[in-house]
């Protein structure tokens, strides 16, 4: 029943701004695995899109890595200067920092403890992590090359606010990639959001099945993960969060009741 309650209220921007935070609070604080450091839904390559070869110490987080990677891929990283906003535990802002090479990188979270964590595991030269809103960035104008934002626009107060910020803090032609989740209801709106930013779309792409394809793939290794982390009374809403196969989310984007869109977008010249 709380399960269901807890589910129920997240459908709503105000309660899914209010009831997640406090859960990725936890986390950070809780439940520090280091392996742990990635928590979207994950992303399987389509057929025209290469292998991507990853060391070692990474394949254990391959599924939610594609999702930055074939992402990131669209433009070139190597010497520009990257915010991700919604940073999380900050395992994105590692990989691409690592793997795509780029001059200085900043993750910019809402959650104080995952801020501590990330800084914590993955603070290095060139790349470094603060507290902040993603609708009201605390940056100088035009201060980056690319910003990065995945799975993190659905819980905003206002994605327009959102894209707005974005657009200030970018150099001109500079690129914002976006990745994230809408109800079947609310995509409309997004795509409207988007088309209305005043960015060039270079890219719109719906990446459901790509989506729902990783999740099933990941499976076991999320299954052991709350098992061996999460409180046995918390398991049942966690596995909802994590997008477990079976949850609310993964039949849903199945039947389409949910759709999972990717965007690269440019800033114009002028």
């Amino acid at each position: 029943m709380i399960s269901r309650l807890f589910l129920t209220l997240t459908d709503y921007a105000f309660f899914r701004r209010l009831l997640w935070k406090p859960v990725y609070e936890l986390l950070a604080k809780r439940f520090k695995a280091k392996d742990w450091s990635l928590m979207n839904y994950g992303y399987t390559p389509s057929g025209n899109e290469p292998l991507l070869q990853l060391n070692k110490e990474d394949e254990i987080n391959r599924y939610p890595i594609q999702m930055y990677h074939y992402l990131a891929a669209k433009v070139a990283f190597e010497g520009m200067e990257v915010l991700e906003a919604g940073s999380g535990r900050g395992g994105g802002a590692a990989y691409l920092k690592k793997y795509l090479q780029p001059t200085k990188l900043i993750g910019l979270d809402i959650a104080a403890n995952a801020v501590q964590l990330a800084n914590a595991y993955f603070s290095a030269a060139g790349i470094s992590f603060v507290q902040g809103s993603a609708e009201q960035l605390p940056f100088a104008a035009e201060s980056f090359d690319i910003i990065i934002n995945i799975e993190s626009s659905h819980t905003y107060g206002s994605v327009p606010n959102f894209l707005s910020q974005a657009k200030r803090v970018l150099r001109k032609e500079g690129y914002l990639l976006i990745a994230d989740i809408r109800t079947a209801t609310d995509v409309a709106v997004f795509l409207h959001q988007i088309h209305e930013s005043g960015f060039a779309i270079l890219l719109e792409e719906n990446i459901s099945e790509n989506v729902r394809l990783a999740i099933e793939l990941e499976e076991p290794i999320k299954q052991k993960r709350i098992a061996d982390n999460i409180p046995l009374w918390l398991q049942p809403i966690f596995k909802q969060f994590a997008g477990v196969t079976g949850s609310k989310a993964h039949l849903q984007l199945r039947t389409g009741e949910l759709v999972y869109y990717r965007f690269v977008l440019q800033k114009a010249m002028l």
